[in-house]
């Protein structure tokens, strides 16, 4: 009789114990609202979120692949924080100044990354391509590893790991994107970090960039692709996202027709105070004449020699 007790107090726990792991994995994704007000940094929400077993929910896990015919290799480079980084890289056959960052998925840099990489060359040719390795060596092969590489990546060393890359290209690089997932936002925060040499993004999906201080630096168009039926990120942070796009393109736009619109008073203003006459060209060239040339003035096929400033 004790033993049938046992027995069924067993049983009782055990339902209990499955019941709260059943509750626990039924938790939905967060709202875009919550993730706002909880975080102020997006990365850091992706980071969180990326650790749940929702989000892991959503990924089968990688089937094999090995990258035949390479014609990469792995570089290191220096970043900013004392360590070394490293990434796929395939040299263009011809000196360039296009670069092209690939951001691996969660996973890390796989070899289907890598043959993504080996793609981008051979089909656009004028271009360095790398393919940054932000997980520093290591690769996962279920959701639940993917979990804990996303866990050891903080924003620090993923930061210096682009940065060291952006170094490595060189001060003359144009700097061209493209990833997918945690890849896709960090494709867009490489872009931002690459500052005046960002030349264009492309996000395959991935958490779009929420800080509108962080937006106004950015220099590149943005191609973004994303799901109407995704929860990660979801339509709604995705439209919000276009809208603060859009509406700092019109600000920018502003910007430019006010500043050119106040020109010509600020060059009247400028030449009042300097004590200097401004004549305008036709085509809006402003100019001034410090002394008067004694000489024949030049004819049609003529070669002139000039001499200025500014």
């Amino acid at each position: 009789m004790k033993q049938l007790r046992f027995f069924a107090l067993f049983v009782v726990v055990l339902i209990a114990i499955q019941g709260f792991r059943y509750t626990e994995t039924k938790q939905n994704i967060r709202s875009a609202e919550d993730y706002l007000a909880c975080y102020s940094d997006v990365r850091d929400q992706f980071r969180d979120e990326a650790m749940t077993p929702e989000f892991a929910a959503m990924h089968e896990n990688p089937l094999p692949f090995t990258l035949t015919n390479a014609t990469g290799e792995t570089i290191s480079f220096d970043a900013p924080d004392g360590n070394k980084a490293s990434g796929y890289f395939i040299k263009s056959k011809k000196k360039t100044n296009n670069w092209i960052f690939v951001i691996q998925e969660w996973w890390g840099l796989n070899d289907q990354i890598k043959q993504e990489a080996e793609k981008l060359a051979a089909e656009l040719g004028n271009v360095n391509v790398i393919a940054l390795d932000m997980y520093d060596g290591k690769v996962a092969a279920t959701p639940d590893s993917a979990m804990k590489l996303m866990r050891a990546a903080t924003n620090p060393r993923l930061e210096a790991i682009v940065k060291g890359a952006l170094a490595y290209a060189g001060t003359k690089a144009k700097i061209f994107t493209i990833g997918w997932c945690f890849g896709g936002m960090w494709s867009l925060q490489s872009s931002i970090l690459a500052g005046k040499q960002a030349a264009g993004t492309v996000m395959y999906y991935g958490r779009p960039e929420n800080n509108m201080e962080k937006l106004k630096s950015l220099q590149s168009d943005v191609i973004g692709f994303f799901g109407n039926q995704d929860r990660s990120p979801s339509p709604e942070v995705v439209n919000t996202f276009e809208k603060d796009m859009a509406a700092e393109q019109a600000k920018a736009k502003v910007d430019a027709e006010t500043r050119k619109a106040q020109l010509p008073q600020l060059m009247a203003d400028f030449a009042k105070k300097s004590g200097l006459a401004f004549k305008t060209t036709a085509s809006g060239l402003q100019y001034v004449i410090t002394k008067e040339g004694t000489g024949d003035s030049p004819k049609n096929g003529n070669v002139c020699k000039c001499m200025y400033k500014g």
